[in-house]
């Protein structure tokens, strides 16, 4: 992992940069004006492991909604403003968390410095947040004509804009520069990682559905955080807002960056399976990862957590049993159990994964 130093910003509650953990952020999908929707959407992200959870606030009405929701969600809450700056102060007054605008698209200097001044005077941070697609116009003709690389005009329309900020004499800023292409993003964030020590918020926009979303968000998120560069991320999937939060987890678990949570080691199945292999596996893991949060939100920990693996037959399963703290090895319509390398007893496939849950939270 690489070891670059960002300076400190403090969202609510949670700190972004300045050797904090790498934080998970997710946004709501739901009606804007909303706020029972809304908050139902949080609710369920922070029990899967959130930290921050954003609102788009595109109207006056939005922003009481904003209000609600901060009253009913510990999470820090983050405003997501376009083009209105007095829609920004509207989110202040409400009791946003942060800001997430491009101070460039909100008008005058002056109005810059209002919305600098009042974010200053409530300890709100803003998250200066550029797209491939939002470019300003020059960039995007420099862009077009070859003259610089994506990435480059990215890092340049980031800056540009921290920039602005910095003249209303505002320096409590977090940036994030994505791109739909993996490359681009990661070219974008290296540059960015060069040119500032400002806490960068990583990701892909618009990465896509679940499975091709998830894939080119590890990819890019992988690179970049191995190399250290990234204080906080969010997942963008055409998807539950939940399953972003799952996939952001992973990613940093596999990276060592979170502590270790549920995981199960599961074959792909062959020809030899006998078993609703991917059934079990599928509904081990959901059983296991609501024990996880049910203890956690107890106080409770399973560091290491117990390792647990779901094995289609027997080529493999009985080493992979050893090797895990808990096992289930598939036979001819039913599973053998093991526990520490010890067969325990035979099991329905009904019954396989209450059985997993039940001797991991003995061994916690």
């Amino acid at each position: 992992m690489g070891n670059r130093l960002s300076r400190k910003v403090s969202v609510g509650r949670v700190d972004i940069g300045g050797g904090a953990g790498v934080s998970v952020q997710s946004m709501s999908n739901a009606d804007p004006h909303d706020a029972a929707a809304i908050i139902a959407q949080a609710e369920k992200c922070e029990r899967a492991g959130c930290d921050i959870f954003r609102l788009t606030v595109p109207d006056a009405e939005a922003a009481k909604t904003l209000g609600e929701v901060k009253k009913a969600v510990s999470m820090p809450i983050v405003a997501d403003i376009h083009f209105d700056w007095r829609l920004a102060l509207a989110a202040i007054d409400a009791g946003c968390d942060a800001l997430r605008l491009n101070p460039g698209n909100i008008g005058s200097p002056e109005r810059v410095r209002t919305v600098a001044s009042a974010a200053s005077a409530r300890g709100v941070p803003i998250r200066v947040g550029v797209n491939l697609g939002s470019l300003e116009k020059d960039l995007d003709a420099s862009l077009r004509s070859g003259r610089i690389s994506a990435a480059e005009a990215l890092a340049a329309s980031a800056m540009r804009h921290v920039g602005i900020l910095e003249e209303a004499d505002f320096r409590d800023v977090v940036i994030s520069a994505k791109a739909s292409n993996v490359l681009d993003t990661v070219a974008a964030y290296r540059l960015l990682a060069e040119k500032t020590d400002i806490p960068l918020h990583v990701g892909v926009t618009e990465a896509g559905t679940t499975i091709p979303g998830a894939v080119r968000s590890s990819v890019a998120m992988g690179i970049l955080l191995s190399e250290g560069i990234g204080d906080t991320v969010r997942v963008s999937l055409t998807a539950a807002p939940e399953k972003e939060v799952k996939v952001a987890l992973e990613i940093l678990r596999s990276l060592g960056l979170r502590e270790n949570g549920p995981s199960v080691t599961s074959c792909p199945t062959c020809g030899r399976t006998r078993v609703p292999l991917e059934r079990v596996a599928a509904e081990t893991e959901a059983a296991l990862e609501e024990l996880y949060l049910r203890e956690k939100a107890q106080g409770k920990t399973m560091s290491p957590f117990p390792r647990v693996a779901v094995m289609g037959c027997a080529v493999n399963g009985p080493g992979e049993a050893k090797g895990a703290d808990v096992a289930l090895c598939g036979g001819n319509g039913d599973f053998v159990l093991f526990v520490k390398g010890k067969q325990v007893c035979r099991v329905c496939a009904d019954e396989a994964a209450g059985k997993v849950v039940e001797h991991v939270a003995c061994l916690r």
